[in-house]
């Protein structure tokens, strides 16, 4: 069996760097015990998978929980040892207080059996929510590092199946499965060893039902995973397409389209009934097979027993130890069965965990080359940009000097957005270099980048929770008087203690509670906070009322203070503010120079706009 290995490693500012192997393997190969993890491609070598790189940092309660579980196995196969000498003493006339004694022991053993049990899963429980909610915090800064391209091609829905539901899917694996496997196998070994020592034959005869029963487990357990694995892209697809839907609810309201968002939901429904269907009946058809095995032996061992006791081979108290090793054996290999069909379930969430940590950043972290500590320069010489095969951009050029303001006008899908992204570096241009305060973009240290160029978007994105958190993005180190100091600078200070409970003002999910040109002025005090060195405002293309107006017109022009500004501008007054216009056109540059020259030229492009009256001649 071959299997084929992808390094994967990602950094996350408050973890060690992880490297997470993945393995091509379904199913692990059971010929007896030792070779569990000598013939498993997922398990030999363990620091270079997902198991070892989570539960390495947790190994102290690893090292407890196998403990505890190979304690409550040397117990279990105490226990019936016990009984056999009360049967073997009762038969032969012992003193009953000799039996009393030996009763006490056998209770005893059992509660402590059962005290171990019950620490056991507790440990494996805490075990496995520390490991996979590592796993989730990973795969969740592992996201937020992918670039837009990556975001665009996938749903919000679909990332939450993947970050939260395939790593509930896989919790059991992190918890107990290798030791699980180590604890059952060392339990199988001892039940086996312990019958062949009362009787060689009864040992032979176990022992082959043992290997037909792991045989099966790992020869047939293979249908079960690609069930589960289906399951897993159902149930994405289905949260996929309730996130998309939900997002969307007006413009289907408003297009009449429940019927088709309902006759679509059933498809997915559907769909998904069908995997679970499949996945849960090869699970079932899967442990019917294993016990249908055990059952049998079940049956021979008893026969055997009986024939040996007849002939005075064996006591009345070892009939009753083979019976109940025998009943043992199922303990076992119901557990490796177990852990083999929540293996096959898991290996689903394991692929496509793998497959999301496997997915690379097209934009990644330059060297560290610094950026200047006050106003930013803006420079593109000859960028060109295209959406997979759409070309946005075509050489596109043009110098911005520190603390200008550029007016960036054009048609929509003339390429003004796709500027603001590449200068925030959610894309790399196809062609062509950006300088940022003299520094090519991709020298640059992404954090450094963005923490100096402060971006506010027309679609202003806040959250639940109070105004504070919205402005400081839940940094506590930021004190209430530096916020309020940024609210007044922007001479938003009235309008801030004028809202309820000011910035202890609960906002509703999406910003609930706040208009949207008072959802701008949160995003222009957000900006104003970090104090960056280069702003990019995509004004909001529709009307405010007059009073949001006035507060967001003065709350931008002491942000643009003193700093770069680059302007995607819709309306006039905005462009006035502005020290050079650049206009495009189909992605490429189509005028480009000081507002007051291109003002005084009649025959400009821009004059032109003005007396057109830019906002119509920009729709």
């Amino acid at each position: 069996m071959g299997s084929s290995l992808t390094a994967v490693s990602f950094s996350d500012p408050h973890r060690r760097r992880h490297h997470v192997y993945g393995c091509s393997s379904h199913a692990i190969p059971f010929v007896l015990i030792p070779k569990i993890l000598k013939e498993c491609h997922l398990l030999p070598k363990l620091d270079r998978t997902l198991l070892t790189t989570y539960l390495r940092p947790e190994w102290p309660r690893a090292i407890l929980l196998a403990l505890l579980l190979f304690v409550g196995i040397g117990l279990q196969l105490a226990n019936p040892q016990i009984a056999r000498t009360f049967i073997d003493r009762a038969q032969a006339g012992a003193p009953f207080e000799r039996l009393v004694s030996i009763a006490l022991l056998f209770i005893g053993v059992a509660l402590l059996t059962l005290a171990a049990s019950v620490t056991e899963t507790y440990v494996a429980e805490d075990l496995g929510w520390r490991t996979t909610n590592a796993l989730r915090a990973d795969l969740t800064r592992h996201v937020l590092d992918l670039d837009a391209s990556f975001h665009a091609e996938h749903v919000t829905g679909e990332l939450i199946e993947r970050i939260d539901g395939d790593v509930a899917a896989i919790a059991d694996f992190f918890a107990r499965f290798v030791v699980q496997v180590l604890g059952s196998g060392v339990f199988l070994l001892g039940v086996l060893v312990l019958l062949a020592r009362e009787n060689w034959r009864i040992g032979a005869l176990l022992t082959t039902f043992t290997l037909v029963a792991l045989a099966f487990m790992t020869q047939g357990g293979g249908f079960v995973g690609v069930r589960a694995r289906a399951l897993r892209q159902a149930s994405a697809d289905l949260i996929g397409y309730l996130d998309e839907s939900l997002a969307g609810l007006p413009d289907l309201k408003t297009s009449g389209a429940d019927a088709y968002v309902m006759r679509r939901l059933l498809q997915y429904l559907a769909a998904r009934f069908h995997r679970v269907q499949a996945a849960v009946m090869a699970g079932s058809l899967f442990n019917a097979v294993v016990g249908l095995l055990l059952v049998l032996g079940t049956g021979a061992g008893l026969g055997l027993s009986t024939t040996l006791h007849r002939t005075g081979a064996i006591t009345l108290g070892t009939i009753y130890l083979v019976f109940r090793y025998t009943s043992m054996l199922r303990q076992p290999l119901e557990r490796l069965t177990r852990e083999m069909n929540s293996f096959q379930q898991a290996s689903g969430g394991i692929a496509r965990v793998r497959e999301l940590l496997a997915t690379r950043a097209r934009v990644v972290d330059g060297p560290g080359a610094p950026f200047p500590s006050d106003a930013l320069s803006v420079e593109l010489d000859s960028v060109s940009f295209a959406y997979e095969a759409e070309p946005v951009l075509r050489s596109v050029s043009f110098r911005v000097e520190p603390g200008e303001v550029l007016g960036l006008l054009g048609r929509t899908g003339s390429g003004k957005t796709t500027i603001s992204r590449l200068l925030f570096r959610l894309h790399d241009p196809t062609e062509g270099v950006i300088y940022v305060g003299g520094t090519d973009l991709r020298d640059a240290r992404l954090d450094a980048l963005r923490a100096r160029v402060g971006l506010v978007t027309q679609d202003v994105q806040l959250f639940q929770g109070t105004l504070r958190d919205n402005v400081a993005l839940w940094d506590r180190t930021v004190p209430d008087a530096r916020l309020a100091e940024a609210f007044a600078e922007l001479g938003l200070d009235e309008w801030l203690y004028g809202l309820p409970d000011g910035l202890d003002t609960q906002l509703g999910p999406g910003g609930r509670g706040l208009s949207a040109g008072e959802a701008q002025l949160v995003a222009l005090a957000r900006v104003f906070l970090k104090d960056p060195g280069l702003v990019i405002l995509d004004e909001a293309s529709s009307r405010l009322d007059p009073a949001t107006e006035r507060l967001l017109e003065r709350a931008v022009t002491r942000l643009l203070h003193g700093r770069t500004g680059v302007v995607i501008a819709h309306r006039l007054h905005t462009v006035e503010r502005a020290d050079r216009i650049l206009i495009l056109e189909d992605g490429r540059v189509a005028e480009f120079g000081p507002r007051a020259d291109l003002l005084r030229d009649p025959q400009s492009r821009f004059a032109r706009l003005l007396r057109a009256g830019m906002t119509e001649e920009l729709a």
